[in-house]
């Protein structure tokens, strides 16, 4: 399976932008997906994660800003990041952590090649 995430760019403070990861290949199910965020110098960290019936946790940090949600029948998942901050700059990236093919073979820890989110005025 691959990960594709799309939907980051350069936004001002308190601006607004939804990202996307859309898994391709002949997909099953997939179990919880994850948003994480990697800062230059820092490490990553998890921004969100959403099970496959739904449940969704969050960092402090965008509690109340972000929402995590996903599309099973798209095997897509989404971030919508509100009240941008500085603070969110980083390279966003999502993960997925079980794939289960239509096969029956299953993949685990899979993970997207990023896009870069910029809160700058």
């Amino acid at each position: 399976v691959q990960l594709q995430a799309s939907g980051g760019g350069l936004v001002q403070p308190g601006g607004s932008l939804r990202l996307s990861c859309t898994a391709s290949g002949n997909i099953a199910s997939i179990d919880s997906m994850g948003w994480y965020r990697q800062a230059p110098g820092k490490q990553r960290e998890l921004v969100a994660i959403i099970g496959s019936g739904g449940r969704d946790n969050y960092a402090d940090s965008v509690k109340g800003r972000f929402t995590i949600s996903r599309d099973n029948v798209k095997n897509t998942m989404y971030l919508q990041m509100n009240s941008l901050k500085p603070e969110d700059t980083a390279v966003y990236y999502c993960s997925a952590l079980k794939v289960v093919y239509a096969s029956g073979e299953y993949e685990y820890d899979i993970w997207g090649q990023g896009t870069q989110v910029t809160v700058s005025s």
